[in-house]
């Protein structure tokens, strides 16, 4: 079992046996997706036809965060704006049907639901039209604050989704102020008008940390190093004890108030990518999962990790979606497939490479995995989003380290490396050299480590050819399978002279 399934399955066990109350705060949005076949083109403008075959009403914004924390377990009530029309009247329905208290809604009378209509042809959103409740009077304001102020009785956890369409920092800051629960995160467009609240976390996404720092963070990946850099600054512009900034396709990267464990470089995690034209949403259950975790105690560590795996669920499926307990257990515990041939290893990598993912290479001979080996490919895994790990095969391990090696055979090797955290893909080959393979399957970042330097491997020519980066990464020398073979064997007496007499690491070890 992985680290992170036995995370998912902690965190929901102490939901199951606390059911938290969640206050959710904010601008509720009725989401209709209107799906059809978009076959042939307009004669009275250039635009598709549509010939729907479906149309569905879901809860979006805020209500779609409720709806995701009630479907993770915990108990939640829902505060906000919405108009006395249909839309407000099929939002309310949906929101109940999912389980959320909605007698803290507050209506305003003759006013429009905040309304967001898709029109989908096949799988492309060819438009959205939105429709925006109005600015809330003076005493529609102190209606929401007093609703707000009943809600939070007994709550553990409250969640500001400020979207910038009725629910202001002016009207709920105050109250929330004076009766906080235990746990506050905030979810806001303009994270600094929040300030005042010390969330304990904030989750804007890239373009929102963009005009929050008023830096650009650049692209890609590249972004979280960016957010690192400015790690006091996120968390100075928010007022927050921790900020996780969404970056899309390539996780999310959060800090932290001081240094957790002595820890400057933030944590990680690693989205699963999907087609963008299916994501939506996912921020909002992120928020919801983050904020069930932190209500039952969770770290903020844990409570990210715990959203990535909830918002991986959502972008996988259509429209706007949530995610529950039993579709996030099937997600994180469904068997990956680690170990592939070499076909199936360049259909994966050219997989990645369409989806904009950053691909790792590494190889080795992996014989009795240690510590040094783990450090390593964590420090692998960290240069981009897909670690691959080539297995020299037993006859090739043979003709490296001599007729006793290896001590376990291939199958076995890439069993115990497939079970890491860390290495997403396994895969053994024959030759001396992984250059054959390189030269196929093109990763983004060739990694080796110990006492190499690119100009002593055959394969940096061969890597740098196609565009390719290669990397050295640290070495943990008393840690190398030469030496743990060694020290078994001087325990048992069965040392031979040249193992009692070398001191130096097997840097051939990966």
């Amino acid at each position: 079992m992985t680290a992170d399934v036995r995370l998912v399955r902690d965190v929901i066990a102490r939901i199951d046996d606390r059911e938290p109350l969640v206050v959710v705060i904010g601008d509720p949005i009725l989401d209709r997706w209107t799906i059809g076949e978009a076959e042939r083109v307009s004669r009275e403008a250039p635009a598709p036809v549509v010939r729907v075959t479906e149309t569905i009403a879901v809860p979006g914004g805020a209500a779609n965060a409720a709806v995701n924390a009630r479907a993770l377990g915990a108990q939640v009530r829902m505060v906000g704006l919405v108009g006395d029309d249909e839309a407000g009247t099929v939002l309310r329905d949906r929101l109940a049907t999912a389980g959320v208290d909605t007698s803290f809604l507050v209506a305003i009378p003759g006013a429009t639901t905040t309304t967001k209509s898709r029109i989908v042809g096949g799988d492309r959103v060819l438009v959205r039209v939105d429709e925006l409740t109005g600015t809330p009077t003076a005493g529609q304001s102190d209606q929401l604050a007093a609703a707000v102020s009943r809600a939070l009785r007994g709550a553990d956890a409250a969640v500001v989704c400020d979207y910038g369409l009725g629910v202001t920092p002016e009207t709920v800051l105050p109250v929330l102020d004076r009766d906080r629960p235990d746990v506050v995160v905030v979810d806001a467009h303009e994270l600094g008008a929040w300030k005042g609240l010390r969330p304990d976390l904030v989750t804007p996404n890239a373009g929102e940390a963009t005009a929050l720092l008023g830096v650009d963070l650049g692209h890609g990946p590249d972004r979280a190093e960016a957010v690192l850099a400015r790690h006091d600054e996120v968390l100075r512009a928010t007022g927050a004890r921790a900020a996780v900034v969404t970056l899309d396709r390539d996780g999310t990267v959060l800090v932290e108030e001081g240094r957790v464990d002595g820890d400057d470089r933030g944590h990680r995690t690693r989205a699963t990518p999907a087609s963008e034209q299916q994501a939506s949403g996912a921020g909002d259950t992120f928020c919801a999962a983050a904020s069930v975790a932190l209500a039952v105690g969770s770290t903020p560590r844990v409570a990210v990790t715990f959203a990535q795996a909830a918002a991986d669920v959502v972008v996988r499926e259509a429209g706007t979606s949530t995610c529950d307990t039993a579709a996030l257990l099937a997600s994180v515990e469904a068997p990956a497939e680690t170990v592939v041939d070499h076909d199936d290893l360049a259909a994966a990598v050219q997989a990645a490479h369409e989806q904009g993912r950053r691909v790792v290479f590494t190889n080795g001979c992996f014989d009795v995995v240690h510590r040094g080996h783990t450090t390593y490919l964590r420090q692998a895994k960290e240069l981009g989003d897909l670690l691959v790990v080539a297995l020299n095969d037993d006859d090739s391990v043979r003709r490296l380290k001599g007729p006793e090696r290896p001590i376990n055979t291939a199958e076995d090797r890439a069993g115990v490396l497939a079970a890491l955290a860390c290495v997403d893909l396994v895969t053994v080959f024959a030759t001396d050299t992984p250059i054959p393979l390189l030269e196929r399957v093109r990763p983004d970042v060739y990694v080796k480590g110990g006492d190499y330097s690119p100009e002593m491997l055959r394969e940096t020519e061969v890597v740098r050819a196609y565009g390719g980066e290669v990397v050295m990464v640290d070495y943990v020398p008393e840690h190398s399978t030469s030496a743990v073979v060694r020290r078994i064997r001087e325990t048992s007496g069965l040392a031979g002279p040249a193992e009692t007499g070398s001191a130096r690491p097997d840097t051939n070890e990966r």
